[in-house]
């Protein structure tokens, strides 16, 4: 296809786009500017899950693709009974939503169609600490229209808090957040609030920040009493795995020395952060009748 014709197919597109969204638009009727939105769309897993835990069942059209994924959302179960919709401002324009949640790091093409075709959008920022997740759970609570519902998320997410701190742990233990080819999380990330929480600290040396790659003879010398890995690495069976399956890793961080902290509770805030320090109260708990109380 010649240049030419691609930007023609461009314009057609374009216009077969806007005379749907305005057909749909006049069809569904206006709302108020200050009512709740009747109509949203989340193209962004965290997103996904504030909008499960806080929304009205028929205030949701569609949640992104990842919204069901039990590996990345806490709240897969609930979000199997909702539309799915593929990550294209086009899949949008059918249902005419009146909102349309979108992430700091999503596609900045849809972002910007979706702003262009008329949509209200808007972005759901990263989560690191819990302040900022108590202030995000009462920003959408508000924007959805259901204030209440966050008021019960926060106390929710207070009550693990509690349960966490009153549960037995090991005593004066560090432990350091390791991925895939050796990069560590740092301070600076809701992964490190969360082990924060739980009562480990980083080891002195650790990078600071959002985290940076150890080299492994470094990772040794820091030597963290707990390795955090967010799944089981079983056999060098990728490039990056090699790190975290090397024989010297293995003697020194055999599996009771290895805490696994999935994915799905360090991606979001909300209704991922209950789950998330009560799967901790457990983990601590474990670890503690193991080791007797005492700093392994």
């Amino acid at each position: 296809m010649t240049s030419c014709a691609r930007a023609v197919m461009t314009v057609i597109t374009w216009s077969c786009l806007t005379w749907a969204y305005l057909v749909w638009a006049c069809l569904a009727g206006p709302a108020a500017a200050d009512d709740p939105p009747r109509r949203i769309v989340s193209f962004n897993l965290c997103a996904d899950q504030l909008v499960v835990a806080l929304a009205d069942p028929e205030q949701i059209v569609g949640l992104s693709p990842h919204a069901a994924e039990p590996k990345l959302s806490a709240v897969a179960d609930q979000a199997r009974a909702f539309r799915r919709l593929p990550w294209q401002a086009e899949s949008t324009i059918p249902f005419n939503p009146d909102l349309v949640l979108v992430g700091a790091f999503d596609r900045a093409a849809t972002q910007r169609m979706l702003r262009q075709l008329g949509f209200r959008v808007q972005r759901v920022e990263l989560v690191n600490d819990l302040e900022t997740a108590r202030r995000q759970v009462r920003e959408f609570a508000d924007l959805l229209g259901h204030v209440e519902r966050g008021e019960k998320l926060i106390g929710d997410i207070e009550a693990a808090r509690r349960r966490l701190a009153q549960a037995p742990r090991p005593r004066d233990a560090t432990a350091l957040l390791v991925e895939n080819g050796g990069y560590t999380v740092g301070p600076t990330s809701l992964a490190a609030t969360l082990m924060t929480e739980a009562g480990f600290a980083l080891p002195k040396g650790a990078p600071p920040g959002y985290g940076g790659f150890v080299p492994l003879e470094k990772l040794v010398t820091l030597r963290p009493d707990y390795l955090v890995l967010s799944s089981t690495v079983e056999a060098p069976d990728g490039q990056g795995a090699l790190y975290l399956a090397h024989p010297v890793l293995r003697t020194l961080y055999p599996p009771s020395r290895r805490i696994i902290l999935p994915s799905r509770y360090t991606l979001c805030g909300g209704p991922a952060l209950v789950a998330a320090l009560d799967y901790l109260t457990g983990v601590v708990t474990r670890l503690a009748a193991d080791s007797g109380g005492l700093k392994p």
